[in-house]
């Protein structure tokens, strides 16, 4: 295995995990900041205000994004296998 190859998997391995992780982490923070923000305005100071509706949030996400993971998760192992199979 070359040091193209080693790259070329962990440039793969990268951009599946942003693929994957990205939309969760973004609307993790856009709820976040929505809470933030509902919290200045109304002087509220519990800090377990943000957990429960981030959690929902991330939950229903995931659930509704769930054949698009499973999808691209399946193509990345596909891909890898594919390269062992070339290198064998």
């Amino acid at each position: 295995m070359t040091d193209v190859q080693v790259i070329e998997i962990v440039r793969q391995a990268f951009y599946y995990t942003l693929i994957i992780v990205g939309p969760i982490l973004l609307v993790s923070l856009i709820v976040g900041l929505v809470i933030s923000i509902f919290q200045a305005a109304t002087s509220i100071s519990e800090q377990t205000l943000t957990f429960v509706p981030k959690l929902i949030a991330v939950f229903l996400l995931i659930v509704l994004m769930l054949p698009f993971i499973i999808t691209q998760m399946k193509d990345f192992t596909i891909s890898m296998i594919k390269m062992i199979e070339n290198v064998g």
